[in-house]
């Protein structure tokens, strides 16, 4: 008979604790402060945000887990950072693109927030340097009427040349505003594209429009879109408003019937209840 080899104890102890490793290394469970990255556009360019977000989980935050009158790290886990693509102000002071770690010093009526060159802080706020801040600005929180539960870094109330930075959790809400001078760059590039073989009449239209410029303008730069595209039904819509804003009233309802049939042959319902509501609008 011949003698079978069966493995030594060690063996079957080696294998048995690999796969124990193994099986260990593909449990997954939630994260406790689960990472978001956020990235919005504005004016010219981007917001992006990185940062962990704790759950009040039935605890007291600020003035308790997060201490009144101390640096905070602003979130959980590493530190947060918030990214511009080009050049904004916070609370009218100037930033310049880049990307920064996000701070903030917590108050019962006011709150200090910082933007920071250090992005490797996280949690040893106890060795946050003030040299390193590239803007400290003051704000005024606001009290929810609804708790949020999650920690929450957003970007809001978004205009071509402002938005608002919220910092919200529990029932506290902590907003920074954020502007940005792009006026004189984009008339710079609308005149530049109005000079070209391929002129954005519409672009250049729905900025004026926006921002009350040259509204006589405006209205002669669309007509020259709806002539580029007849079917347009969405310039078409600008048309009207123009003419809605300017007060021509009997010119404004009729772009607007035009762009109940345009959209109405493209199967559009939103744009046709818009144009609706214009010329409801024009007619009181």
């Amino acid at each position: 008979m011949k003698s079978i080899n069966y493995p030594s104890v060690a063996v079957v102890i080696l294998i048995t604790l690999c796969s124990l490793s193994i099986a260990q290394a593909q449990l997954r469970v939630p994260a406790a402060s689960p990472v978001q990255t956020t990235k919005q556009s504005f004016a010219l360019g981007d917001i992006t945000l990185e940062y962990s977000r704790p759950a009040v989980k039935g605890r007291a935050i600020f003035g308790d887990l997060v201490p009144y009158d101390k640096v905070w790290r602003t979130g959980a886990n590493a530190t947060s950072k918030i990214t511009f693509s080009s050049d904004v102000k916070l609370e009218g002071k100037e930033v310049k693109a880049g990307t920064y770690g996000l701070f903030t010093i917590p108050g019962k009526t006011s709150w200090e927030v910082m933007l920071s060159k250090d992005l490797d802080l996280g949690a040893n706020v106890g060795d946050y340097k003030k040299e390193n801040e590239v803007v400290r600005v003051q704000v005024k929180p606001t009290t929810l009427a609804n708790k949020v539960e999650t920690f929450t870094i957003n970007i809001a109330d978004i205009l071509p040349n402002s938005a608002v930075l919220e910092i919200m959790w529990d029932k506290t809400r902590v907003p920074v505003s954020i502007t940005a001078d792009i006026d004189q760059t984009i008339v710079k590039n609308i005149n530049a594209s109005l000079a070209s073989d391929k002129p954005a009449y519409f672009e250049a239209a729905s900025y004026y429009y926006d921002t009350n410029r040259d509204l006589k303008q405006a209205l002669g730069w669309v007509t020259k879109a709806t002539e580029q595209n007849p079917k347009a039904f969405w310039v078409m819509l600008l048309k009207a408003r123009i003419e809605l804003k300017l007060k021509e009233k009997a010119s404004a309802i009729t772009s607007a019937e035009k762009t109940v049939a345009l959209a109405t042959e493209a199967k559009n319902a939103d744009y046709v209840k818009m144009a609706n509501d214009l010329i409801a609008s024009a007619k009181k």
